[in-house]
């Protein structure tokens, strides 16, 4: 009797390694990590900063770095990156890179600059969860990830509502019970 082995394969699904945003200076304005590859914040920033210096004065758009491969584009005062396994494809990675950038373009009205980024982050968080799931890529459309974005923001939290929003609330439920 031969017993056979099977060695499960990599995933066959496009993954990341990581979505960066780094400012002109190679600071951190975002970065998002799907694997331990980086476990420290230390580590993170130290390879952050070899990206950069390795990445912001050429016009390439891809590059490879410690064994990954790096995706990015730069615009006005900002750089954005997506990393993956030196075996990924570097079309999906460059779909992700792209729908980033469009999506928060279309997001920022086509002002995709620090400042504005820095003040429309929960629309970055939103849409970078809606283009990347655990490091699984899983939209590479603008339009679609902008529209969900749009459709999350209205969903505000109970805490991110004003206090008056809250008391207004409790006041409409209140009235609705004391007419029952």
């Amino acid at each position: 009797l031969e017993i056979l082995s099977f060695s499960h394969p990599e995933p066959s699904l496009y993954t990341v390694k990581a979505v960066l945003i780094l400012d002109n200076d190679g600071d951190r304005l975002y970065a998002k990590y799907y694997d331990d590859t980086y476990p420290t914040v230390k580590e993170q920033k130290a390879f952050e900063k070899n990206i950069f210096n390795k990445t912001h004065r050429t016009d390439s758009e891809i590059a490879l770095l410690e064994g990954l491969t790096v995706v990015y584009k730069s615009n006005i005062d900002l750089f954005f990156y997506v990393i993956g396994s030196s075996h990924e494809n570097e079309l999906m990675l460059m779909a992700v890179l792209n729908c980033l950038f469009d999506s928060l373009s279309q997001m920022l009205r086509k002002n995709v600059e620090r400042r504005a980024l820095l003040e429309n982050m929960e629309g970055l968080f939103l849409a970078v969860d809606e283009i990347v799931d655990g490091g699984v890529i899983l939209e590479s459309d603008p339009q679609q990830v902008v529209h969900r974005v749009a459709l999350r923001g209205d969903d505000v939290p109970l805490t991110e509502q004003t206090v008056t929003q809250v008391l207004q609330s409790a006041k409409e439920q209140i009235k609705w019970s004391l007419l029952r």
